[in-house]
């Protein structure tokens, strides 16, 4: 009989725990009751009792993954997609009842404002419109090569690929390439314009493509987002589906506020391909700020109508910062940290608004702009990315000092 996990519990032995809430990243977290660290559970939900076997053990804490649920939650459903038994883990949360999956990420965006941020009393709501599908939804995806040339995702903490014919989270133009598919090895990157019917691949020695599939690492698909029509090449980041970017652009207008409809300049930084400059940015001045040489190639494409346009191709925290009245910061999963928000401070505006794909780095962000004069305003949580436990929250922060 397994028992509750000690300070003396070992990787590959099974303990039986209470998952208390869920972690940033996904995972449950269980706090013994005999004592012992705490465990971060792969497969579990708050509330649950179950099983769990340890897969890695530190000094302060443990993580394991769930062996059998000895008392399940109510909001615990069987994976719908036949790959997660085969070993498929592309997907994190199928376990999860989709409205669950989005109070589960309301919680973690709250508690990694309270408790990194020091923020208790922060206003997280739901974002206002309507939310990005659940299924047949991402119009991009970077699958693996197996040793037989196929592709699929990959196994959780492994290398194998699991061959994969139809995912339930893939939008259909790509499904379709998904079974021809072969490569001699490495990762491919696979896109569709969703609203276009544009696709690409990107990958080492592939073949099997239909004939309108554009190959390489400069090919490039159109998507069309509030009207906009914006172009995103293979190795440029572009969000999981117009229906995501558009739902992103949304409340970032929306918390903007009174700034987003006038002449006054607007600082785009980690500014992609251009999607806040082009669909926010048409009457005003807009600096894009952006490393990748692809988006950045992308950007200028996108905006080259735009007159009062500036895309400048630097890193954000040695970007020489003029003074704007509002700023758009849309970082990667480690945020703005400290040069991010130096930067951010050196426009001197009075309006940021942060969009941020991890909740721990927005917890730290925040905290680190109300201690140089920002106040949190309110965060709206999105959930562009179904089936998994990852999150988008796009949070305003007003200048007080």
């Amino acid at each position: 009989m397994a028992e509750p996990t000690t300070p003396n519990a070992r990787v590959g032995d099974i303990v039986v725990l209470r998952a208390a809430a869920m972690a940033a990243g996904g995972d449950a977290i269980a706090r013994p009751e005999a004592g012992g660290r705490v465990v971060f559970v792969s497969g579990a939900l708050p509330g649950e009792l179950v099983r769990v076997q340890l897969t890695a053990a530190k000094k302060d804490f443990a993580r394991g993954a769930v062996v059998s649920v000895i008392e399940a939650s109510d909001a615990r459903r069987a994976e719908p997609c036949p790959m997660v038994a085969r070993g498929c883990a592309g997907c994190g949360w199928q376990h999860i009842e989709p409205v669950e999956q989005r109070s589960l990420k309301l919680a973690i965006a709250r508690d990694a404002l309270a408790r990194i941020g020091k923020l208790p009393s922060a206003v997280v709501v739901g974002a206002p419109g309507p939310q990005p599908a659940v299924e047949r939804y991402r119009t991009t995806a970077r699958v693996g090569v197996g040793a037989d040339g196929r592709v699929g995702f990959r196994q959780a903490r492994s290398n194998e690929v699991v061959p994969v014919d139809d995912c339930m989270v893939l939008h259909p133009r790509l499904n379709e390439l998904m079974e021809g598919l072969r490569g001699a090895g490495g990762d491919v990157t696979l896109r569709v314009g969703a609203r276009t019917g544009d696709r690409l691949a990107d990958g080492d020695g592939i073949w099997g493509l239909p004939s309108d599939v554009r190959v390489g690492p400069s090919a490039s698909v159109d998507e069309i987002v509030h009207g906009v029509r914006l172009r995103a090449s293979a190795r440029s980041f572009f969000q999981s589906s117009p229906e995501a970017a558009e739902a992103i652009v949304t409340s970032v207008r929306t918390l903007m506020g009174s700034l987003a409809d006038d002449d006054s300049p607007l600082a785009d930084l980690y500014g992609g391909v251009g999607l806040f400059a082009a669909t926010l940015g048409a009457a005003r001045p807009v600096t894009l700020v952006e490393l990748s040489p692809s988006s950045v190639n992308d950007a200028e494409h996108n905006l080259r109508e735009h007159r009062h346009a500036t895309v400048v191709r630097c890193d954000v925290g040695r970007w020489r910062a003029t003074p704007h009245r509002v700023v758009v910061a849309d970082p990667a999963r480690a945020g703005l940290d400290r040069d991010g928000v130096a930067a951010v401070v050196a426009t001197g505006c009075e309006r940021l608004v942060l969009v941020n794909c991890d909740p721990a780095s927005l917890g730290r962000d925040a905290r680190l702009l109300v201690e140089l004069g920002f106040e949190h305003v309110e965060s709206h949580v999105l959930d562009p990315f179904a089936q998994t436990p990852h999150v988008e929250v796009v949070s305003r922060f007003d200048r007080t000092v």
